[in-house]
């Protein structure tokens, strides 16, 4: 096998192992809301579990991609593509610890139902995984509008914050007892809605993979 065949090969197997965190991470995302719409604390206590094997695998990824640039000497569009995987994959493991977080919310509510049924916040996780998802494939294919277009739909998750924000502080107004319930809720609302904000980052690593250029796109913050 030559030298650039194997290098090749090396890097299919990071972009492989990158993929696999992204589905282990948008599982954990389905569990956590999942977990949090339920009240189930088993549920909630797996996704801990879940998150450290996604964090095993962001060092396998880190270790990989050093050990790349230690052995081999990467041109400029290789170099890219190892440095890509390795922010592509610290970003996951991020979201990663956002999923937890919501899980962490489920175990502090005591399986208590949430104060109010769940409307906006599955709104938001599916938007999020659907980023994701979509974000991954534009990682494999190399599409640079696809991962632009899923970018600015990040505005989309801010909207459904800022509307959740609104609710919750409207029903903290009528009745101060509810500040712990509605709190917990505006939480699990906030690690969503910095899920959307982790896949932006990874949709301009995506553009700087196939252009050179790394330019952040410009998004606004929650009106709240």
């Amino acid at each position: 096998m030559t030298t650039r065949v194997a290098f090749t090969q090396a890097l299919n197997e990071l972009r492989d192992d990158v993929l696999r965190m992204g589905s282990m991470v948008d599982t954990a995302i389905d569990h956590a809301v999942r977990a949090l719409k339920e009240g189930d604390l088993v549920l909630a206590g797996q996704i801990t579990a879940e998150d450290n094997k996604i964090n095993e695998l962001r060092f396998k990824i880190e270790e990989h991609c050093v050990n790349l640039f230690a052995r081999q000497q990467p041109v400029a569009s290789d170099l890219r593509a190892i440095m890509s995987a390795m922010n592509i994959a610290l970003d996951l493991e991020r979201m990663g610890d956002h999923a937890k977080g919501i899980a962490v919310i489920v175990q502090r509510m005591g399986g208590e139902p949430p104060l109010k049924p769940l409307v906006d916040i599955p709104r938001m996780a599916a938007i999020s995984r659907a980023m994701l998802r979509q974000s991954l494939d534009a990682f494999v294919s190399g599409d640079t509008d696809q991962a632009e277009a899923i970018a600015r739909r990040d505005d989309e998750v801010d909207q459904l914050y800022t509307e959740i924000f609104q609710d919750l502080v409207g029903l903290i107004a009528a009745d101060t007892t509810l500040i712990t319930r509605a709190m917990f809720l505006l939480f699990a609302a906030h690690n969503l809605e910095r899920i959307a904000d982790r896949v932006t980052n990874i949709c301009e690593r995506i553009i700087f993979l196939r252009t050179g250029r790394l330019n952040e796109f410009p998004s606004e913050s929650p009106n709240i």
